[in-house]
C-alpha cells in the first residue's frame, strides 16, 4: 500500500479527507491514482497534507506532515 493511500485511509478515508480538504472524492481519488499530492501542495497554495495529518491523529494514527510530503511528492521516483 502507497503511503499516501495508508495515510489517507488512517484518516478515515476519501470521504472524509475530501471533505476536510474542500474538495471531491473523485480529486482525492486523482491523487490516488497519481500517488501524490497536487502540486499546490508544495508551493505553499494548499495544505491537504496537514489537514490529512490532523485527521489520522485524531484518529489515533498519528505521523508527521514533513513525511507525507515527502512519501507523496509528485517528483519522488526522480529524487
Amino acid at each position: 500500500m502507497s503511503p499516501l493511500k495508508k495515510s489517507i485511509d488512517d484518516a478515515g478515508g476519501v470521504q472524509v479527507v475530501a471533505l476536510a480538504c474542500g474538495k471531491t472524492p473523485r480529486a482525492v481519488y486523482k491523487w490516488l491514482t497519481a500517488d501524490c499530492l497536487p502540486r499546490t501542495e508544495y508551493t505553499g497554495e494548499t495544505n491537504y497534507a496537514e489537514k490529512i495529518c490532523e485527521l489520522a491523529t485524531a484518529k489515533g494514527n498519528p505521523f508527521e506532515t514533513s513525511w507525507l510530503l515527502s512519501e507523496a511528492h509528485p517528483n519522488k521516483s526522480a529524487a
